[in-house]
């Protein structure tokens, strides 16, 4: 177990190096930069801003009915969505539901690239598999993945005010006065840090099994699986190290 764990940390940390080597043409690594750009970011958007909305919906429901003491502001409900919205639901929640929906993508798209020998015909024409194939799907995460993040909690929070205006819980005005309250500018770093981090890791480690898969059609199967099951877990192992580190 011990032998599999550090040869396969050692085959990913040398997929990341080979992954920085001079482009054989700039334009065509532009060009698959700009596409996963568009895949990653504009392709998870939809999903993105449904699970964003009902999440501050639902928490802003959830606050109203556990603040049960009249002395405490309807105002603080406000400031609970923003901050749980900020520092947990946008970047943790938003980002596990998408390293389900990119992380079985890029698995599968290299799985299948390996298995019907496209890498290898890559690779006999002189080109870096690792830089034109990961690279742009790497760099195209940590461009659009923090941008979809910073969405999630602007639309949380506003699906948290409709949510507490419609259903009669406080009005739009108590709703803005608290989220004007006791803000900390500090969080929003932090979120950012967390969407950074769990970019790389939705897109570095699908990719790691996508790359080396070996057999057919059920191991590309297997291997998407375990990527997205592997992304999830060091997304969550993630959280907990940022959060003792950095608050």
């Amino acid at each position: 177990m011990q032998f599999n764990f550090f040869y396969i940390f050692g085959r990913y940390l040398m997929m990341l190096k080979g992954m920085f080597s001079r482009p054989e043409n700039g334009k065509m690594y532009w060009k698959e930069f700009m596409h996963q750009c568009s895949e990653i970011g504009i392709g998870s958007l939809g999903i993105v801003l449904i699970i964003s909305l009902f999440l501050g919906a639902v928490t802003t429901v959830q606050t109203a009915y556990q603040l049960v003491s009249p002395i405490i502001p309807r105002s603080t409900i406000a400031q609970i969505v923003r901050d749980t919205m900020i520092l947990e639901m946008a970047p943790t929640m938003v980002c596990i539901v998408l390293g389900g929906v990119i992380g079985s993508k890029i698995a599968s798209e290299l799985g299948n690239m390996r298995v019907s020998e496209q890498i290898d015909a890559l690779e006999i024409m002189g080109i870096n598999t690792k830089a034109y194939l990961i690279g742009p799907k790497i760099l195209g995460a940590l461009v659009t993945i923090p941008c979809l993040v910073v969405i999630a909690a602007f639309l949380g929070i506003w699906g948290g005010k409709m949510a507490g205006y419609l259903s009669g819980i406080l009005s739009k005005e108590q709703y803005m006065q608290g989220l004007r309250q006791s803000f900390n500018g500090y969080n929003v770093f932090f979120a950012l840090a967390k969407a950074y981090t769990y970019s790389f890791i939705i897109s570095s480690i699908p990719a790691y099994y996508g790359y080396y898969v070996q057999g057919g059609a059920l191991e590309i199967g297997r291997a998407s699986t375990r990527a997205v099951v592997i992304s999830c877990i060091l997304i969550l192992f993630a959280d907990y190290i940022l959060a003792a580190i950095l608050l």
